[in-house]
């Protein structure tokens, strides 16, 4: 029996491997199926045009099989794809996974507690008490060094949305220069005809994949299996003994024949291995088994065919050069390959698109991007997002490039320097891991670097001497986008240090009294705050200004924690700020860096649920392990599935006819002609915000051992039925008068300019506009 249950399970595994590896064809491996389309015509560029012999050929051939094994197979397959966050991948990926298992984190708000979430370290995790090493000591000591490592990361990241701009332009434009060849057509209307596609494809994206995601797979293996065929076509009926040059014999051929011209050409050999990075960031949708199954059975060998059959094909018409993928293309078969074509290249373009807007957010998560409008519809495949601010900036950029070059070479020598930058980054890092994550020898990161970064070296040098035939728009794009993540990480992040710095003490709080020297009001004041601890001097400032707030106040902090997602049953962490009868708590609201807000979600009910099983469990004496003592108290994480289950319960029909009564109580005593007008449109503009109000919460007939309980409860439930509102900073931020130039320059124009045209906090938040208050402060960073 133990047999016939073990058998079903590995072949459950085995089905679930293959059904994940079908489905990753349209997403991960679109960018690199779709490079044999233009590497041939780009590594014969310049000087490689002279040297049309055989053994040139043979030895670019080469060169592609031994840069896609060595790079895409050896590297990715088998030591980067092994180096996932929670099963998640990518360049945030590993810099979360050194800022937990090192102290290499910029990012502000970081506790003890959130290292005890049940995903912070990985289950099994034996590395997390070993002790620290002496390099690894120096690091976390010296900013200067964590400010690099974290800029580094940003070139990353910026390279992941430059290749966002220029993945469309190369895979459209090249899929359609086979009407060139064909056709009269000439390259200016085909220029047009690749915009109007782009364009459609931009277009579309708020709409999502959902409908259409299911095609992308299949025609993603149907244009592998062409390729492939048309490569053994030609490899039959040109030179079969092009097999010849998978012997590294001929790389040295190579060399030894074109000198400097063949080291130019590494800009083009390096085009064949352009997407490979893509496999590792979209590995959070499927498997690293999945995605390797799928690689090396089927990607790999399509890919090696198809450039054996080019180098056969070109072996014997060099003339056929500038367009050799069409040309070797028998006519028969023309038109349904560039169908084939344009279609790969349009799910190659979608899968690089969501990328963008997928490290887009996961920057903007960790501090280092301006706010943008995220938006997930629940009927969108999980993980799917779209920011619309990106979508048309990457529009244009990408329509720009694509008008402006016209030349396909020229935007592939830019996205292969792109490529080469960001694959040159992740083997930076991965040493890091292999030594600080795996804790494996200083000796093997010192040969990871070696090996790959000497042939990444080789191959990112003659990507630069591309810079004026293309490669400068590279520079410029990545430039542009590194400096507004490094500007907005180092302005918020001086705006948090302000903050911390004139947090109001707990002691002249205290020192206040329950009413805190003001006068209460029915109601609950939600605080929006930074600081995981003390108390924020936007609260202090508005009673300044207004001795008045609500009977109920809570000090809520979002905050992100470097860990892909945050189990739903741990995302909250509930204490409370002085005595019992101050009714002040503190609620902390962890997310992960790919979290996203699910619109619907039921803040207010989850909230108040919160803070009621937290003084449930603060009668009871239980904390769990969970928590973190600071000046407010204790913090505890509160657990849907606590064994004690809240002592609220909520329904709909009461409060119904709780809440209508309440409401035309309200309107009715009144006789201000101005209430009710506010009224009729403070339900006609956020009918989703009354429904929210129709629950009505209430204490269950239970038992309370402590009367103060039952009292401290009562007061949450009618505090949250009389009003709820949001308290948000509204800050103007300007540099210190003695701060040098550079620090000025940043602060008052660049962040600033980027505060005020990004989105506001009460949009990210999704905060009611009716129940919004901003109170105004001023920073001197």
């Amino acid at each position: 029996m133990v047999f016939l249950l073990n058998q079903a399970d590995r072949r459950n595994r085995c089905n679930q491997v293959l059904l994940l590896a079908y489905q990753s064809f349209g997403l991960v491996f679109g960018d690199l199926s779709i490079s044999p389309l233009y590497v041939y015509k780009c590594t014969f560029y310049g000087g490689l045009r002279h040297h049309q012999t055989q053994d040139t050929i043979f030895g670019a051939f080469s060169l592609i099989f031994w840069t896609i094994t060595l790079l895409s197979l050896v590297k990715y397959m088998v030591f980067v794809l092994s180096a996932d966050d929670n099963g998640e991948g990518g360049i945030f990926a590993l810099y979360a996974l050194l800022c937990r298992h090192a102290r290499f984190s910029l990012l502000p708000n970081q506790q003890a507690a959130d290292e005890e979430i049940s995903t912070y370290y990985g289950s099994g995790d034996a590395t997390r008490n070993l002790p620290s090493s002496a390099f690894k000591s120096l690091i976390e000591r010296n900013k200067r060094s964590k400010t690099a490592l974290l800029i580094l990361v940003l070139v990353g990241t910026s390279m992941v949305i430059t290749i966002g701009v220029l993945t469309p332009a190369i895979s459209v434009s090249s899929s359609i220069d086979g009407l060139v060849a064909k056709t009269s057509l000439n390259h200016s209307t085909v220029v047009m005809i690749a915009c109007a596609l782009l364009v459609g494809l931009f277009v579309l994206q708020h709409r999502g994949t959902n409908k259409v995601a299911f095609l992308f797979a299949p025609i993603m293996i149907l244009w592998l299996l062409s390729i492939a065929t048309v490569g053994v076509y030609n490899i039959v009926t040109w030179n079969p003994s092009v097999y010849k040059a998978l012997s590294p014999y001929y790389i040295y051929v190579f060399f030894r024949d074109t000198g400097v011209d063949g080291w130019l050409s590494l800009g083009g050999i390096l085009l064949c291995i352009t997407g490979t990075e893509a496999i590792f960031a979209e590995l959070g949708q499927f498997t690293a088994t999945s995605i390797r199954f799928a690689f090396c059975c089927v990607v790999y060998p399509c890919l090696v065919l198809q450039y054996m059959g080019q180098a056969a094909f070109l072996s014997k018409n060099f003339s056929a050069l500038p367009t050799s993928f069409y040309d070797s293309i028998p006519d028969p078969f023309f038109w349904p390959v560039l169908m084939m074509a344009m279609l790969a290249a349009m799910v190659a373009s979608q899968a690089v698109i969501f990328a963008t807007f997928s490290i887009v957010k996961q920057c903007y998560a960790l501090g280092c991007f301006p706010r943008v409008k995220i938006v997930h519809k629940p009927r969108w495949v999980l993980g799917q997002i779209y920011i619309p601010e990106i979508n048309w900036v990457v529009m244009i950029l990408t329509l720009t490039v694509t008008i402006f070059f016209q030349d396909t070479r020229h935007i592939a020598f830019a996205f292969g320097l792109a490529c080469m930058t960001l694959a040159f980054v992740t083997t930076w890092l991965m040493p890091l891991i292999i030594n600080f994550v795996w804790n494996r020898n200083i000796v093997f990161s010192v040969l990871f670097i070696l090996f790959f970064g000497t042939i990444e070296l080789v191959f990112f040098a003659s990507a630069l001497a591309k810079i004026p035939k293309g490669g400068w728009i590279t520079l410029l794009l990545s430039l542009f986008f590194t400096c507004i993540t490094y500007v907005w990480h180092y302005g918020s992040r001086k705006k948090y240090l302000c903050d911390q710095h004139n947090k109001v003490p707990m002691k002249s709080i205290l020192s206040l009294g329950p009413s805190l020297g003001i006068i209460k009001v029915p109601g609950m004041g939600l605080i929006y705050t930074e600081l995981a601890s003390g108390v924020p001097a936007t609260f202090t400032h508005f009673l300044t200004n207004l001795p008045a707030f609500y009977q109920v106040v809570v000090f809520v902090c979002c905050k992100t924690v470097p860990i892909p997602y945050v189990p739903q049953k741990e995302r909250y962490l509930i204490g409370r700020i002085g005595p019992k009868t101050y009714r002040m708590y503190r609620c902390i609201i962890r997310a992960g860096y790919k979290d996203v807000n699910k619109d619907g979600d039921d803040f207010e009910d989850e909230l108040v649920m919160s803070i009621a099983e937290f003084i449930q469990l603060e009668s009871e004496g239980y904390g769990g392990s969970n928590t973190d003592r600071s000046i407010d108290g204790r913090l505890a994480v509160v657990k849907a599935s606590n064994k004690f289950g809240t002592r609220l319960s909520r329904s709909i029909s009461e409060a119904n006819i709780a809440g209508s009564s309440r409401s035309q109580t309200t309107v009715t005593n009144s006789k201000s002609p101005v209430l009710l007008r506010l009224r009729a449109e403070y339900e006609q503009e956020l009918p989703r915000l009354s429904m929210r109000r129709m629950f009505q919460f209430r204490p269950m007939d239970t038992n309370f051992r402590q009367p103060q309980v039952k009292e401290e409860l009562f007061d949450l439930v009618n505090a949250k039925d009389a009003e709820v509102a949001y308290i948000v900073g509204h800050g103007h931020v300007k540099a210190k008068r003695n701060s040098v130039f550079v620090k000025r320059l940043v602060v008052n124009v660049a962040y600033s300019f980027l505060r005020k045209n990004c989105r506001s906090p009460a949009v990210m938040l999704n905060i009611p506009h009716i129940c919004l208050i901003k109170v105004g402060m001023n920073y001197y960073l």
